[in-house]
């Protein structure tokens, strides 16, 4: 069983790491511009789906495999970038009033292939779960919890941003000239993440 203390311990830090803005918060952000609010907390269920999927896999030790080999985080990383830019892409051609409405699942599989592209994403949770890990317990369902507590946590955070994005941009959408301006907001985003991710330091 978790040790409820250590528990307590890994709320908080999970939390200020959440709130700190990063890709998946102005992803969240660029969707609801664009989307509304339902399409930015599918793209925060996806994102917390991604973080929870990072954990496991920690859990299972594949993330320290992928860390010792810095060809394959590369390679991650720049299907990160190219995906990005195909979104950015897409932004421009959608940026219009008569833009017809995603899937239900559009969004969320974007925050999550978003999410998992990204190798800075996988170095932090190598790095920052073991911290709370007791060796003497079984390591995979303590890597879920904690994979759990930090997908909820940027769920809820990375979800209100990008709510609160929505609200605005959807009551201005109305516009055909404004709703091509969010387009070329949104795809502007989505350029500086791919540069952002195409110059970090994966070693």
């Amino acid at each position: 069983m978790l040790d409820p203390l250590t528990l307590l311990a890994f709320l908080p830090a999970s939390l200020a790491l959440n709130l700190t803005p990063g890709a998946d918060m102005m992803f969240c952000f660029a969707q609801g511009l664009r989307r509304g609010p339902v399409a930015a907390w599918r793209a925060s269920g996806g994102i917390a789906l991604g973080a929870f999927i990072h954990a496991a896999v920690a859990g299972l030790g594949l993330a320290a495999l992928i860390a010792a080999h810095p060809a394959l985080l590369d390679l991650i990383r720049w299907v990160g970038v190219a995906y990005l830019l195909w979104l950015a892409v897409k932004s421009l051609k959608s940026g219009r009033a008569d833009v017809p409405e995603d899937t239900p699942t559009h969004a969320f599989r974007e925050g999550l292939i978003v999410n998992l592209t990204n190798p800075k994403v996988i170095l932090f949770v190598l790095a920052f779960l073991p911290q709370f890990v007791d060796p003497t317990l079984p390591l995979m369902p303590q890597f879920l919890v904690f994979g759990a507590a930090l997908g909820a946590g940027g769920f809820v955070i990375n979800g209100t941003v990008g709510h609160l994005a929505g609200g605005a941009g959807r009551r201005l959408a109305r516009s055909a000239q404004f709703s091509r301006w969010l387009g070329r907001v949104s795809a502007g985003v989505f350029t500086l993440l791919a540069l952002r991710l195409a110059l970090a330091e994966t070693k």
